[in-house]
C-alpha cells in the first residue's frame, strides 16, 4: 500500500495514508523521504525544507505559512504552521470545463413525487411547524398525537430496554424496533425553532423565507402552520415570502392563529381534523419516473478528517459534476469553509455578477466574524485538528472538492431558492445543521454528507446520505454511514469508480428503494441561521 500521497503536482506537502514512525523511509514518485518524527495517518509531512515564513501549498493553493522551520519529512502541526490564504479581488482567467462522460446516466430516472410547478420530490412529506417559538409546545403536542396514532406499531429499542429494566428482565426485552405507518405514500414530520420574535425584524423575515422554502421544497406535499398572533413573523410575512419564491404556488397550507381561536384544545382539535383530511389526500400522490435533472443535491461535509479531501469529498465532487452535466442542481454551501479557494470559485462563475456577489458575501461574512472577535482561522474544530486539518484554508481546500469542477451558474444568499441547473453556491455557516437546514430551505431534495469522524445529522424533509472518508469509521459507526469511500485511500477504487457507486445509491434513496441511515434513526435536525442579535 502507498504510504503517502501528494494531491496535486505543485503541492509541497503530502498526506500520510498510514501512521509513520520516526526514521522510516517512504517513497513518493521514486523519491526517498526520511520521516523526521512519528506521523499519524491523515496528517501532513513536508516534501521539502520549508523556512520560517515559507508557503504551505496543498490542493494547489496556499493553505498556511510556516512559523518555524520545517525540515523535509517533518510533521506539519499547529506549532509550526499558521493559517494563511490567498486573496482575490475578481476574475483572473476564463474558465473551461470538460464534463465527465454521462452516457450511462442520460436515460436513468428516479421514482419521485411530481409537483404542479414541475419540481419533483424524493419524499412526500406533510410538514407541521410554528411561525414563532411560542407555538413549539403545541407543535410538540401535535407530534405526540400524530406519531403515536400513525406509527402505531412502533416501540423503540430503548423503550423496550427500559421496560425490561423496570420488570427486572432487561436482556429479554430488546426486540428490533418497528416503524410502520398507516399511510403508504406520505410521511408526517414536525419542526420547531427558537425564532419568529424577540430579535431584529430582519431575522424574522429571513426565517419566513427559510420556512417558505421548506414548504415550496418538492419533498413537501403540504403544511400545517401554527401562529400565536402577536409575533414579529406575521402570517402575511410568511405568505409574502412564499409568493416571492413561487408565484404559482398550489400546495395546500393550513394556517391557525391561537390568539384568534380561543383555547389550546379548540385550536388543536380543529388543526388535527383538518390536517388529517389533508394528509389522507396527500397519500394519494404516488411515485413516478423523473429524469436525474430533477435532483437538487445538497453537498455537505462535517466531522471532517485528513482523508475527507482525498476520498469522500472528491467522490462527491465527481457526482456533482455528473449531475451538473445532466442538468441537475448541485448546491455547495458553508462559506467559511471556502476560505482560501475564492479565486478558483470566482473564476468558475459563469456570470461576472455572480463572481462579484460571491466575493461580497464572503467578505461581509468574514468581517462580521472579525467584528465578533474571532475569524475564519478559528473554524477548524478540535476534532478536525486532531485528525490532520490544522488550518482553515487546509480544511476549506479539501471541503471545496465536494463541489467538483463544473462552472458555477448561480450564487445565492441564505434562504434564496435554487432555480438554475448547474452548480449553485449558497451562503450558509459551516455549522453542519445550519448549513444542511439552509440548503434544504433553498430547494435541495436530497443531501449527501461526507464525514471522516462521524456525525448523526439528518433533516426533517430531505434524505441525508452519509459518506465516510475511511473504512475504520464506516465499521465503527455502521449505524450512521451509508457509503464508505475508504477503498479510494487503499488504492482499490478510483474516484470515478467510487462516484458511480455513490450515484447509484443516491438514485435508489431518491426512488424510495433504500432508506438513508439518518432517516432510519429519525434524525430530524433543523437549526435556522440567526444572523442578528436578540432584542
Amino acid at each position: 500500500m502507498q504510504k503517502i500521497i501528494k494531491v496535486q503536482e505543485e503541492d509541497n506537502v503530502a498526506v500520510a495514508l498510514t501512521s509513520l514512525t520516526e526514521g522510516e523511509l517512504v517513497t513518493l514518485n521514486e523519491e526517498k523521504i526520511t520521516i523526521v518524527e512519528a506521523v499519524k495517518a491523515k496528517h501532513k509531512i513536508a516534501l521539502e525544507q520549508i523556512p520560517i515564513g515559507g508557503k504551505i501549498i496543498m490542493y494547489g493553493v496556499l493553505v498556511g505559512k510556516a512559523i518555524s522551520a520545517i525540515p523535509k519529512g517533518g510533521l506539519l502541526s499547529t506549532e509550526n504552521v499558521k493559517h494563511t490564504s490567498a486573496q482575490t479581488t475578481g476574475k483572473t482567467a476564463d474558465y473551461s470545463w470538460t464534463a465527465p462522460d454521462v452516457s450511462g446516466y442520460q436515460d436513468r430516472t428516479f421514482l419521485g413525487y411530481h409537483r404542479p410547478d414541475g419540481q419533483v420530490g424524493t419524499e412526500n412529506i406533510w410538514l407541521f411547524f410554528p411561525l414563532v417559538f411560542c407555538e413549539n409546545k403545541n407543535i410538540e403536542r401535535l407530534k405526540e398525537v400524530f406519531e403515536k396514532e400513525l406509527y402505531i406499531d412502533e416501540v423503540s429499542e430503548q423503550r423496550q430496554l427500559l421496560r425490561g429494566l423496570i420488570s427486572g428482565n432487561a436482556e429479554a426485552a430488546q426486540p428490533k424496533a418497528k416503524r410502520k405507518s398507516i399511510f403508504d405514500n406520505v410521511k408526517v414530520k414536525f419542526i420547531t425553532h427558537q425564532g419568529g420574535c424577540g430579535g431584529i425584524r430582519q431575522d424574522s423575515e429571513l426565517l419566513a423565507k427559510l420556512l417558505a422554502g421548506y414548504v415550496n421544497n418538492p419533498n413537501v406535499a403540504g403544511a400545517t402552520v401554527l401562529s400565536l398572533g402577536c409575533q414579529n413573523l406575521q402570517i402575511q410575512i410568511f405568505k409574502d415570502a412564499l409568493n416571492a419564491i413561487n408565484t404559482d404556488f398550489k400546495k395546500p397550507v393550513l394556517i391557525y392563529e391561537q390568539q384568534q381561536m380561543g383555547t389550546v384544545e379548540q385550536m388543536l382539535n380543529i388543526t388535527i381534523k383538518d390536517s388529517f383530511l389533508a394528509i389522507k389526500k396527500a397519500n394519494e400522490i404516488e411515485r413516478k419516473p423523473a429524469p436525474l435533472s430533477k435532483l437538487k443535491l445538497g453537498l455537505e461535509c462535517g466531522g471532517s478528517d485528513g482523508f475527507s479531501g482525498i476520498s469522500a469529498n472528491p467522490t462527491l465532487g465527481y457526482v456533482s459534476d455528473i449531475l451538473a452535466a445532466l442538468g441537475g442542481s448541485p448546491i455547495l454551501s458553508e462559506f467559511p469553509e471556502l476560505c482560501g479557494v475564492e479565486q478558483e470559485l470566482v473564476n468558475r462563475c459563469v456570470n461576472e455578477e455572480d463572481a462579484k456577489k460571491f466575493l461580497t458575501l464572503m467578505q461581509a461574512y468574514e468581517q462580521s466574524v472579525v467584528d465578533a472577535g474571532s475569524g475564519f482561522d478559528m473554524n477548524p474544530s478540535p476534532g478536525n485538528i486532531k485528525d490532520g486539518l490544522i488550518t482553515d484554508a487546509m480544511k476549506s481546500a479539501g471541503a471545496a472538492k465536494k463541489g467538483g469542477t463544473s462552472p458555477i451558474t448561480a450564487v445565492l444568499d441564505y434562504a434564496e431558492y435554487v432555480t438554475k441547473p448547474g452548480l449553485n453556491l449558497l451562503c450558509t455557516p459551516g455549522n453542519d445543521v445550519e448549513s444542511t437546514t439552509g440548503m434544504v430551505g433553498s430547494g435541495a431534495n436530497m443531501v449527501v454528507f461526507t464525514t471522516g469522524l462521524g456525525t448523526p445529522t439528518g433533516n426533517p424533509i430531505a434524505p441525508v446520505i452519509k459518506v465516510s472518508s475511511n473504512t475504520e469509521l464506516a465499521e465503527k459507526m455502521s449505524d450512521i454511514i451509508d457509503v464508505d469511500t475508504g477503498a479510494v485511500i487503499r488504492g482499490e477504487k478510483t474516484i470515478p469508480e467510487m462516484a458511480s457507486i455513490l450515484l447509484d445509491y443516491i438514485i435508489d434513496v431518491a426512488s424510495g428503494k433504500l432508506v438513508s441511515k439518518a432517516d432510519q434513526l429519525n434524525q430530524d435536525d433543523f437549526i435556522p441561521w440567526k444572523r442578528g442579535v436578540s432584542l
